[in-house]
């Protein structure tokens, strides 16, 4: 079978676990059908388009896309290029020169608005071309797929090391009884709602969990901490990094050097070392704060196995579709079935996902905005592959605490004491 054309790709966005699992997914499905020619990646995403930085695929060893699957961060390099109106005529122009008729971008709300942008301005311009984004994402915040690459793996990493702040802050708590875990989530609170994954009994941490989707009053936040420390001794407690207060501001500073990204979004800093400081000058009490930073995003130690075998999944499902004449795409992922866990890929206008978000569903969230419901575990489990890690053997069984979906009168894993 002759060639029908070229194949670009690209990865864009905050580099996570998988994303190079999708990367090689999208070559492998490429070298071995002969409707291909050329296999191109874009260097720093669409930049590398404009700039001509690109990488010639077919020349890497074979054995680097099986590597590649299990390694993290961007191998072609990420980037957050907003694409300009001058730009789109390049863009076409550059496309036509290279006879590019497959375009893969990896990425998340931003990148597929870019590839939506492609899309178009190819048909506007009479030119052939067949563009499919692939989702990521460890927001998981895209709307029309139950779940996005990258997640999956976050929220282990992130349910992971909750558990261990929580030993540690209970071993210390004579001297630093309460802690307070920022984690990444733009307006969404995926993320910080899977720190409970790990969590068996009440006293286990987190005893507190602040998203987005909910406002936090600073006097509420004070009493939640009061009485956690009266009930247990110590209290971890994990808020998303853009938590807003009850005008709707955000509770974290904007970063005062780079306030915004190129697409608008602000870069926000001191969630949790504000309210750190605000329960140690308000209640007397020792608070310290930990923020993982980017490594929450990215670590493949903690890499969930689903995780890494559907990003693989929806790249080389693009590439197919792509293939078979699809366009202006984004793959999506299904879920079929959750004992045993099984999805498979599906495809949605990109229409349909440039920049729109998919929040934490109130379901998922308890009556009291401070913690998440047995309904959100049945969702996330299965994505972090397996069992969460636990250290369930320094106590025995423990019972779950996470209060059923239509138990959400109270916190379930730090009830208020009874009494006056």
């Amino acid at each position: 079978m002759s060639a029908n054309g070229n194949l670009l790709v690209g990865q864009s966005g905050g580099c996570t676990a998988v994303i190079n699992a999708s990367l090689a997914g999208v070559v492998q499905k490429a070298l071995y059908d002969g409707r291909v020619g050329e296999i191109f990646g874009m260097r720093h995403g669409i930049e590398g388009l404009l700039l001509s930085d690109l990488v010639d695929l077919r020349m890497e060893p074979e054995d680097m896309w099986r590597r590649l699957r299990r390694t993290p961060s961007a191998a072609l390099g990420s980037g957050r290029y907003k694409l300009q109106e001058e730009d789109i005529g390049r863009i076409v122009a550059r496309l036509r020169a290279l006879d590019i008729r497959y375009f893969i971008y990896i990425g998340g709300n931003d990148s597929a608005d870019t590839a939506h942008r492609v899309s178009e301005a190819a048909r506007r311009e009479g030119y052939e071309l067949h563009a499919v984004a692939v989702p990521k994402t460890i927001d998981n915040d895209l709307p029309y797929t139950d779940h996005c690459p990258g997640y999956g793996s976050i929220a282990r990493f992130v349910s992971t090391v909750t558990q261990e702040v929580g030993l540690d802050t209970e071993a210390m708590r004579r001297i630093d009884p309460v802690k307070i875990v920022e984690v990444m989530g733009r307006d969404a609170g995926w993320v910080a709602a899977s720190a409970v994954l790990g969590k068996q009994r009440d006293t286990d941490a987190p005893h507190l969990i602040y998203v987005p989707e909910r406002p936090l009053s600073r006097e509420r936040f004070l009493n939640d901490i009061k009485e956690c420390h009266q009930r247990h001794g110590y209290v971890v407690a994990v808020v998303t990094e853009t938590v807003r207060d009850e005008s709707g501001g955000s509770i974290a500073r904007t970063d005062p050097v780079f306030s915004h990204d190129p697409f608008g979004h602000r870069y926000l800093t001191g969630a949790a070392s504000y309210l750190a400081d605000l329960v140690a000058r308000e209640l007397g009490l020792r608070a310290r704060f930990d923020k993982p930073g980017t490594i929450q995003r990215m670590s493949m130690a903690m890499a969930s196995e689903v995780d890494l075998q559907e990003a693989y999944e929806v790249g080389a499902h693009a590439v197919r579709v792509a293939l078979n004449g699809e366009d202006d795409k984004m793959v999506t992922i299904e879920r079929i079935s959750n004992d045993p866990y099984t999805s498979r890929p599906g495809l949605v206008p990109l229409v349909e996902i440039a920049n729109r978000q998919k929040l934490l569903p109130d379901e998922y969230i308890n009556a009291d905005g401070n913690h998440v419901t047995s309904t959100y575990l049945e969702y996330a489990l299965p994505l972090i592959g397996g069992e969460a890690v636990t250290y369930s053997h320094l106590r025995g069984k423990r019972p779950s605490g996470v209060a059923p979906s239509d138990e959400r009168k109270r916190p379930a894993l730090c009830p208020r004491p009874s009494g006056p």
